[in-house]
């Protein structure tokens, strides 16, 4: 992308009110900015030694602002000055001194930088307008044309019961890989290099869920202490990727280096999942910057405290809200959504505190206008959709409560998961909900298992390697003397706490990762991987690494535990090659004709019967046994063809000790080839085994997958 070295145009022509944002038409740029409270708008070009140009706005329809200016293109820096009213008490936060980024921005340049210029407010006195100019501590927008040669890519569509989804950080993923260019390591390109891509082949993963890639900048408090926002869930521009992440700069660039990672990812099979944050901005509370949209309209975009409207409701724990309730608010998401679905081709998102976009008044709606305007879009109601099922708010958590269409990040599944393998005396009742696709939540408004996105480890908390390692978090390197991250983890450190040379514990921590790893890929739903996982990363203890950007949090290419890596492989290629480990309706638990008595899914306990009414509520049992019928499918193939599989015992022992367990005989089987045990570093046995119904040794905290044999 190059940079207009045209001379700036003497006047704005009247331009158009649509589309919203900086559009280049071949011979010049037409601008659109929503303000239904604003007085004036000044357009502000700068050139490339920093001088800016204002150009008043005189066009105004239906509360956008707007302008044509002959001669401007691609490459050219641009922001906003918006006069009106600084009334804090009555919501209202005009203030022309501050530089202002366009909410539609297609591409930001140029970093945030902690000055007091960036504040609207007088230092001490927040009834007062601060008179310093915060053009150069801020970011701004780009004009950006990009004619990017897609060559018939489009989205994958894979069925979501054929997805496996792999949750990464795009500068995280490469920063410290070796056979990644050291220019490409830490952004779109470098996730998009054949040694990163065969990676994620080699996995069996067929989506990454990208932390957020929207631009974003760091909290004031996270760069008082010589911090930054790493994660990236403080989101300035809706449109624009984020500029750190791109190899080729950021005057465009970024543009076109994020499409051809979509691309890459693309052609190797796997789709491009991403995390949006809709439901606050980086502009924080009353205390934070003016940056964008506090100071463009704030209570038009912000939801106000109806009491103070100095305030801001807040239900992210972030500061501020963004009010979907306003049309121009939610016209602003949806055009977001559908433009990265259009534009660079993803393939779904995640959606951040979803609960917080769904609230009306002030309870969590599932009939919300956010969730109708979604239901009804042509383009966003085709793609992947993922709530984060809660926020901070009364009422938030609301997991199993969003409609139809939409699929879960399951934190009861994760929950579940955790307590069992790490010793607590819950039972197995809740647990054959959970590895059975959550029908308790998803069944009763006609979603399917696949709503359940389930996960044991997300980018926020322990990773794998110290949920059996830590017992407690250890995040004083976050500045916040231990107090910020989740103190209840439902974790176990198997006996010591942090870093052993014990072989014994050594060996039982790695176990009771590949027993929560076999547990989640071997449920049905969809599994999320957190990338690292399955390399043994560790964040040493740290369960809220969100401003760690380094060593902490960066994938260590360095230290791979190859056996590791080699389990999650062999899992993921067996979840694949076996449908009924991945059915796309709930099981029945009914007999099957012309079986013998089978049913498509049964219960086991250690004795070899059938699970009782007791047993389901007996909170000591801590081994179970789950068969699944592959004659009992009930999805059929793209032909209308019945879907037939193998069947298949799964027995988990959470329990510290051994013990015998029965193996059912005929009708269920007349003997069992073990595919899959945890005792082993790869999952596999030196050689093929085959057992025949009876007795058998179960080794403590062990997971087996035994594939029923017949005879003919």
């Amino acid at each position: 992308m190059t940079e207009s070295t045209s001379a700036l145009p003497a006047e704005v022509w009247p331009g158009s009110p649509a589309p919203l944002g900086a559009h280049w038409d071949g011979t010049g740029t037409n601008v659109a900015l929503w303000s239904a409270a604003a007085h004036a708008v000044d357009l502000c070009l700068f050139d490339a030694d920093g001088t800016e140009h204002r150009q008043r706005l005189q066009e105004t329809t239906h509360q956008v602002w707007h302008g044509r200016l002959s001669g401007v293109g691609p490459g050219q820096l641009y922001g906003y000055r918006v006069h009106g009213p600084y009334d804090p008490a009555r919501g209202a936060r005009h203030n022309p001194a501050k530089l202002l980024l366009d909410p539609y921005a297609r591409a930001v340049h140029g970093e945030q930088t902690l000055h007091p210029s960036i504040f609207g407010f007088a230092e001490g006195h927040p009834e007062v307008p601060d008179a310093r100019d915060s053009a150069p501590f801020v970011p701004r927008g780009v004009v950006v044309h990009d004619s990017f040669p897609w060559d018939g890519d489009r989205r994958l569509a894979t069925p979501w019961s054929d997805t496996v989804i792999y949750e990464v950080h795009v500068k995280g993923a490469t920063m410290r890989h070796p056979e990644v260019p050291p220019a490409l390591r830490g952004t779109y390109a470098g996730l998009a290099h054949p040694a990163f891509v065969e990676h994620l082949v080699a996995l069996g993963v067929t989506a990454v869920e990208l932390l957020p890639v929207h631009h974003f900048v760091s909290e004031p408090h996270a760069l008082s202490r010589g911090l930054t926002n790493y994660w990236g869930y403080n989101s300035l521009g809706y449109f624009a990727p984020h500029a750190a992440y791109s190899a080729t700069g950021s005057r465009g660039g970024q543009v076109t280096e994020f499409k051809a990672m979509v691309k890459s990812l693309h052609a190797a099979g796997i789709e491009v999942i991403l995390d949006v944050v809709y439901n606050h901005t980086a502009e924080g509370s009353h205390t934070g910057p003016t940056l964008s949209l506090k100071g463009i309209d704030n209570g038009g975009y912000y939801r106000l405290q109806a009491e103070d409207p100095s305030r801001y409701t807040d239900y992210t724990g972030c500061g501020n809200t963004l009010d979907v309730r306003r049309p121009q608010v939610l016209a602003m998401l949806m055009d977001s959504l559908r433009y990265w679905v259009t534009e660079m081709h993803v393939d779904g998102f995640r959606f951040d505190l979803a609960s917080a976009l769904a609230r009306s008044l002030h309870d969590v709606d599932r009939l919300s206008a956010f969730f109708d305007v979604i239901h009804q879009d042509p383009v966003v109601s085709t793609v992947k959709l993922i709530a984060e099922p809660w926020d901070i708010g009364e009422g938030g958590y609301q997991v199993g409560n969003f409609p139809p269409l939409w699929t879960e990040w399951n934190g009861k599944y994760r929950d579940t998961v955790r307590d069992v393998w790490s010793g607590a005396r819950v039972g197995v009742r809740d647990l054959a909900y959970r590895l059975t696709g959550s029908s308790d939540l998803y069944r009763s408004d006609g979603r399917k298992p696949f709503a359940s996105i389930n996960f044991v480890t997300a980018h926020d908390g322990f990773t794998m390697a110290d949920l059996v390692a830590y017992q407690q978090k250890r995040n004083e390197a976050n500045g916040e003397d231990n107090r910020d991250g989740e103190s209840h983890n439902r974790n176990w450190n198997c006996g010591v706490e942090g870093p052993t040379d014990d072989p014994a514990v050594l060996a039982l921590r790695t176990r009771q990762v590949r027993n929560h790893l076999a547990t989640l890929l071997l449920s049905t739903g969809v599994p999320m991987l957190t990338a690292g996982d399955e390399l043994g990363r560790t964040q040493l203890g740290n369960n809220n690494a969100y401003c760690q950007d380094n060593e902490i949090s960066w994938l260590d290419w360095s230290s791979v535990d190859d056996d590791l890596r080699a389990f999650v492989s062999r899992l993921a290629a067996i979840r694949h090659a076996a449908p009924v480990l991945r059915q796309d309706a709930f099981f029945e638990g009914h007999e099957l004709p012309g079986t013998g008595g089978t049913r498509d899914l049964a219960w086991f306990a250690p004795g070899g019967g059938q699970l009782t009414s007791s047993d389901w509520f007996d909170n000591q049992l801590q081994t179970i046994g789950m068969y699944l019928d592959g004659r009992g499918i009930r999805h059929r193939d793209e032909r209308g063809r019945p879907v037939v599989d193998d069947s298949y015992l799964i027995w988990l022992n959470a329990g510290a000790d051994e013990l015998t367990v029965q193996l059912p005989g005929p009708p269920w089987a007349d003997g069992y080839e073990l595919v899959l045990t945890t005792d082993e570093p790869t999952g596999a046995l030196p050689r093929t085994t085959v057992v025949p119904p009876g007795p058998i040794r179960l080794e403590g905290r062990t997971v087996w997958l035994l594939r029923v044999v017949r005879r003919p």
